[in-house]
């Protein structure tokens, strides 16, 4: 006589098999943000195409795995490897100015799997998320820019900081939005990630 598994338990080879997907899929995506923070588009202030990668990494992989891709991301650059813009890592980039902003795509992935694990996984539902993750990015870096810039070079306004550091990239990361949201499901569904 054999005992029975219950209802919502996995076997231990679908668990293991699971486990590694997620690893793999971490991997990919972390490489997939990597490559898109080292294109910057040539503007009046150049960006590059993070926002985009990690709003594709939680949009194609979902909540769980796109936070752990981010968290990948971010750790390899912690280690030192050039996986931030402009091919630069360390814990020096993370602790200077413009660091909170990339601490921030942790907490943007972390909010667009709480908005998908609580809502209706739609469109409408994911574009909401990303719209949330992104003000939830920008709050946290600006706060931070504003703390490292005070220490170093005295205070600076909010008016000021959200002028160099927010404003001039607003119409960017909302164009990088749209694109996600026109390619990430897409994607998702093609590559049938569940």
């Amino acid at each position: 006589m054999t005992a029975s598994t219950p209802a919502n338990t996995k076997p231990d080879n679908l668990r293991h098999t699971s486990a590694a997907y997620d690893v793999v899929y971490a991997a990919l995506f972390a490489v997939l943000i990597a490559i898109c923070s080292w294109i910057s588009i040539p503007a009046t202030v150049p960006f590059t195409l993070q926002t985009m990668g990690v709003f594709l990494a939680v949009s194609i992989l979902g909540g769980r795995r796109g936070t752990l891709s981010v968290l990948v991301y971010i750790l390899l650059g912690a280690v030192g490897l050039p996986v931030f813009a402009g091919f630069t890592g360390g814990i020096g980039i993370l602790l200077g100015s413009t660091g909170g902003y990339i601490i921030g795509f942790l907490f943007s992935a972390l909010a667009m799997w709480g908005i998908e694990h609580f809502f209706e996984c739609g469109r409408i539902t994911l574009a909401i998320s990303m719209l949330i993750g992104l003000a939830i990015c920008y709050a946290f870096g600006t706060v931070w820019f504003m703390v490292v810039y005070t220490r170093g070079n005295g205070p600076v306004s909010l008016a000021a900081v959200l002028g160099w550091c927010v404003i001039p990239f607003l119409l960017p990361d909302l164009i990088k939005i749209a694109i996600a949201l026109l390619i990430g499901p897409k994607i998702r569904k093609l590559a049938m990630i569940h």
